[in-house]
């Protein structure tokens, strides 16, 4: 009986273990310690599709090189294609009701989409003579049994394009010295068209061009006294208006039949007053807009070619094209701000005085000045006409407005971040009600009782999607306050618009936005651009009722001079706490290991002459600062030069350029120059300073002992010669070299120099702890390659014997100097790659005790996690017995890809441009955030979780098992029992 029930214990424990790996499925845990957004960028042109039943939406292409087709209801993509990073996106249409057309890569590039479901249906190479504008045509009505051709003016030459198919039907060069064409025009029912420009020696130039075979029927030509300024607006299908050169006069041009005839219009005689004027570029029948100051004047194209002033209307920020709807009625729509209130108003083109539309919308301030507007039209329930408006705001963000409200918005600023760092969210406070931001027993106990049946595989379709919707809506995992783990942080992003966001790492939401008032367009700062996100103050756990904040840098312009912006921000408000307006060139910003007793960090922020200002400008700064003085040492990077320079902090600066004892003066203390006949500067490398290491001895498998060499002065440099600066294979491998170099920042020395004959950029590289692993082409193999180098410490080759450590007779506690001749050994070994790689990081923990993992993003859009272990130089093909339990791999020339091993699962970080590791509280734990025009996060364990138990650990399951055993133990007992009183009686 005894062995019948330990039989029947065994078989429970086997079942209930194998319920619980049945239950841990890899799809149940996707979503739960991840997220994905998806964003487009900002919109450049939109074009609405609601002419058919079905789904309305709108095509729009944007600054990041995508194409995609919006839910007009939600703002949802339907699609998306995003392109190349050298393949802008020129012109977009919609041909034959079906096809969506985009014109890119300088117009080289003729592509057809599906409609409904962006497949791309075929694609043409125009080529030409020269570089010009791109302007594309899609003619709606050639007339009856005609052929759909799509018309194309680029590189020169204009195309005509059949609809069907994507074939060139015919060809015509249209390069002259100076022409420029600048518009295309198909009058209807017509077999010509025009092409309109302007020559050199401004003159307007108009050719007549049969559509069918493209043979140039007429070429007419006329000079303009004076010349013109700006480009050339089309009001009418026979009529241009430009400004002359000196920008007060608007010139009128009749090109019917191709005779040419101008008329000229002082713009101070049809408004009353003069200034400089500049046309808008948008597209309104019979008329067109000058702005002028502040004011924007409407003049109307009269049929002989006269201008007749309609209106004067102040403070206009956008103008949308004209609208074609009912019968040939034409509208458009302009906006007008004040703060927060936004007017649209839409008007008719064939009368002035009345409008279809007009109404005030609220909206965030945050979002800024609106920079386009795109309008369609609607059929009401009565029958009559509405209109909604489509609107592109200063922060790049994308806005629907209908009915007097603001329909859906889109946070397309996302798709352009410059740079992110993170905070910790604040301390749960005592006092708060536990009830508020957990589940209550009765929730807990529900959800773990349908884990439960989930794991016995007893639970219903409505019971998983019930544990699945538990898991995604969890309150610990989106609480707005730490956790032990320090899974819960803050992702602080710096967009391109100069937007500031705050996302929670738990599901990714927008806990915080803020437009910098620094970063937008003024009178002081024509193109603000950010820079960089830094860390000013972290108030630990003695400082808490003080906020973290961020130090935002950024310039006035792309130059190396152009004016500095510092903006301070609150990392938990988004308040913008203070700002100094545009101040002097910033070139490099240092952040400096000293902190002042409010715990704002100090940063060193070096301007293009060379001289430093400390920040924060507090007398306790200088003093921290000056004690400091003559350890302070940076380096800079001159790739256009070729030149590699170190440089040391002397002394304040002299009285003439003095900044309150807050400037410094530097001093050069060496530099490395590179031949520029022989190497060019492509990339360089250095560790994150706040990177942990935690341990510098590395034990071999015979119980040798290897030191690393940990520095954070080394850095990594990558050098090629002139002839491969190119792109891949644009030069034969005999001609081709790529150079590493290993230098010490604070001495110049050289610590290691490498080359790869063969070998060619781009280069991306990584640098931690003692290593550095580089991506590189290899012309010879016709593959990608990547390279391991370590270095270790020779220095300290005597430290090996454990009674010196215990006697204290080692020196591992000697003071080191960077002026020392350091005494390096370096190992090294290069493997090939089947993939290009956009990106390369490495993972980061708490205290550097779990191993590391490079995470590569491919040329797929995708995070590929690869264990340094498979980067290690000391493989070999026959690793002896030790070298295996040590964990060396056998050598192969390739490294491994593993579908399993991707981070991002079958997701896709379109655009991916950069991935950011986190460390975590937990040791095994680090968080990733992959960003592009998409935005991906997750946690990592490259160790596995040996410190924890999984969020989906089933307690209750573990309760049950628990209780079973002791029943069974207990029944046991009594069986056990009973049969020994049996035998006793016997």
């Amino acid at each position: 009986m005894a062995k019948i029930t330990a039989f029947f214990l065994l078989l429970c424990i086997i079942f209930f273990s194998s319920c619980y790996n049945t239950f841990a499925l890899y799809e149940d845990q996707v979503g739960l310690m991840d997220w994905h957004q998806q964003y487009i960028g900002k919109v450049k042109k939109a074009v609405f599709q609601t002419q058919k039943a079905g789904r309305k939406r709108v095509v729009v292409s944007t600054e990041e090189n995508a194409i995609a087709a919006l839910d007009l209801r939600h703002g949802e993509i339907f699609w998306r294609q995003i392109l190349g990073v050298n393949d802008a996106i020129d012109e977009i249409d919609i041909a034959l009701g079906k096809y969506v057309v985009t014109l890119s890569s300088g117009g080289s590039v003729l592509r057809a989409w599906n409609l409904p479901d962006g497949q791309m249906i075929w694609e043409s190479f125009l080529l030409g003579s020269k570089p010009s504008r791109s302007l594309l045509l899609t003619p709606t009505n050639f007339g009856a049994n005609k052929d759909n051709v799509i018309l194309v003016y680029s590189n020169g030459c204009l195309h005509a394009v059949s609809g069907i198919d994507g074939d060139i039907l015919w060809k015509k060069d249209l390069a002259q010295n100076g022409m420029d064409i600048q518009h295309l025009v198909h009058p209807e029912e017509s077999d010509t068209m025009y092409t309109l420009g302007i020559g050199d020696t401004s003159q307007f130039e108009a050719y007549v061009i049969n559509v069918r075979n493209g043979e140039v029927l007429k070429h007419s030509n006329m000079e303009f006294p004076g010349g013109f300024s700006g480009d050339l607006l089309l009001p009418t299908s026979d009529k241009a208006v430009v400004l002359d050169s000196s920008g007060s006069t608007l010139v009128s041009i009749s090109f019917v039949g191709g005779e040419i005839k101008f008329q000229k219009f002082q713009i101070s005689d049809l408004q009353g007053y003069s200034g400089v004027a500049v046309l808008l570029p948008s597209k309104l029948a019979g008329m067109v807009a000058v702005k002028i100051d502040r004011s924007l004047l409407f003049a109307k194209v009269k049929a002989e070619g006269t201008l007749e002033v309609v209106d004067t209307v102040p403070g206009v920020e956008a103008v949308s094209d004209s609208l074609t709807f009912a019968d040939g009625q034409t509208a458009f729509g302009l906006i007008q701000q004040d703060g927060g209130k936004i007017q649209l108003t839409v008007k008719s083109s064939n009368d002035w005085k009345s409008h279809f539309l007009k109404e005030i919308i609220e909206v965030d301030q945050q979002r800024g000045l609106v920079h386009k507007i795109f309008i369609n039209n609607y059929v009401r329930t009565d029958r009559t006409y509405g209109f909604r408006a489509l609107i592109v705001m200063e922060d790049h963000s994308l806005l629907l407005l209908q009915q007097g409200a603001v329909v859906w918005n889109r946070e397309d600023a996302l798709a352009s971040i410059i740079d992110v760092t993170t905070s910790e969210l604040p301390v749960q406070k005592d006092g708060v009600s536990v009830a508020k931001v957990e589940h209550n027993l009765f929730e807990w106990l529900k959800g773990h009782l349908l884990k439960l049946k989930a794991t016995l595989m007893i639970a219903t379709p409505d019971d998983v999607a019930a544990v699945l919707q538990i898991r995604l809506q969890s309150a610990e995992k989106s609480k707005m306050t730490r956790d032990h783990n320090g899974f819960r942080k803050l992702l602080i992003v710096l967009t391109r618009a100069g937007k500031l966001f705050a996302l929670h790492t738990g599901d990714g939401r927008i806990v915080w936005s803020r437009l910098l008032t620094t970063f937008r367009k003024s009178g002081t700062c024509e193109s603000p651009r950010g820079l960089k996100l830094y860390q000013w103050q972290v108030p630990h756990h003695h400082a808490l009722d003080e906020n973290p904040s961020v130090l935002v840098v950024g310039t006035c312009g792309h130059n190396s001079d152009a004016s500095g912006i510092l903006s301070f921000v609150d990392a938990y408000k988004g308040e913008e706490l203070n700002y100094l307006a545009p101040t002097r060139s910033i070139a490099q910003v240092i952040p400096l290991p000293f902190t002042d007793s409010t715990e704002q960090r100090l940063h060193l922020i070096i301007d293009a002459e060379g001289y430093g200002h400390l920040y924060p400008r507090t007398p306790e700064a200088v003093d921290i600062f000056q004690k400091e003085l003559g350890n302070i040492y940076w380096y800079s990077v001159d790739i256009n030069n070729n030149l590699l320079k170190g440089h040391v902090v002397k002394k304040t600066c002299k009285e003439e350029i003095a900044d309150d004892g807050y400037c410094f003066e530097s001093s050069d203390l060496w530099s490395v120059v590179f031949p520029s006949d022989s190497e060019k500067i492509i990339v360089t490398s250095t560790r994150i300073l706040s990177e942990v290491v935690h341990t510098q001895a590395k034990v071999n498998a015979d119980q040798d002992v290897l030191y690393k060499y940990i520095s954070k002065n080394v850095l990594f440099l990558a050098t090629v010669t002139p002839k491969a600066m190119g792109n891949i294979g644009s030069v034969t491998p005999d001609d081709s070299w790529l150079y590493v170099y290993l230098v010490d920042t604070i001495t110049g020395r050289v610590l290691l120099r490498m080359s790869h004959h063969g070998c060619q950029g781009p280069v991306h590289a990584v640098f931690s702890e003692n290593w550095v692993v580089y991506h590189y082409f290899n012309l010879r193999a016709h593959r990608y390659e990547m390279s391991v180098v370590e270095i270790y410490d020779q220095s300290r080759a005597d430290n090996k014997d454990v009674l010196k450590l215990v006697l204290g007779k080692h020196n591992l506690s000697a003071p080191v100097s960077s002026y020392a001749r350091p005494e390096v050994m370096t190992k090294s070994q290069s493997y090939f790659f089947s993939h290009s790689v956009k990106a390369v990081a490495v993972t980061s923990t708490a205290k550097g005790i779990t191993s590391k993992q490079l995470l590569i993003g491919t040329i797929g859009d995708q995070v590929l996690a690869l264990d340094k272990r498979f980067l290690d130089p000391r493989r070999t093909l026959n690793p002896t017995q030790a070298e295996k339990e040590e964990g060396i791999i056998p050598l192969t020339d390739t490294l491994p890809i593993m579908p399993q091993a991707y981070v991002t699962h079958a997701l896709k970080v379109e655009g991916l441009r950069s991935i950011i590791t986190i460390p975590a509280k937990l040791e095994s734990t680090t968080l990733v955030f992959a960003h592009g025009v998409d935005l991906f996060f997750t946690r990592l364990a490259p160790s596995k979780t040996y410190d924890s138990l999984t969020d989906d650990f089933n307690y209750a399951l573990l309760l049950l098992t628990i209780v079973a055993l002791v029943i069974a133990i207990f029944v046991t007992w009594i069986w056990s029992e009973k049969k020994e009183l049996q035998e006793k009686w016997r």
